[in-house]
């Protein structure tokens, strides 16, 4: 729990690093949305204690639905003008952040198969 608190920490602080300087396109579009996987599975992480791989689908699951969200332009039905908001939720349906996501996705799985080999070989994802 104390070691996903601080990956979040991190995570959440790096993200803000990246809207805020407005890296290149493929850091702030693509690294980005790769992290962005790795923050919300790590934040989880802090209140639920196994399920490995049902968590992990469970953010890739959201990632997409989000995604497909900004495909039938949500913010943009609901008139969000909101800077803050549309980050978070985006307004623009890319399929490379599909991409992103799957490979965030990808990441805590070996994240995870490695470090918990050496916690409980029980919950190990694959």
């Amino acid at each position: 729990m104390k070691n996903y608190l601080i990956v979040f920490i991190f995570l959440f602080i790096t993200e803000i690093a990246i809207a805020y300087f407005h890296f290149n396109a493929f850091i702030r579009g693509f690294l980005g949305d790769v992290l962005v996987i790795l923050l919300i599975y790590s934040f989880l992480k802090i209140f639920i204690k196994n399920n490995v791989l049902k968590t992990a689908v469970s953010v890739l699951a959201f990632a997409y639905f989000v995604e497909l969200l900004q495909l039938f332009k949500l913010s943009e039905n609901l008139n969000i003008h909101s800077e803050i908001i549309l980050t978070i939720i985006g307004s623009v349906f890319d399929w490379r952040d599909l991409v992103a996501y799957t490979l965030g996705f990808l990441l805590i799985l070996l994240i995870e198969k490695i470090f918990i080999k050496y916690e409980d070989p029980k919950n190990i994802p694959l």
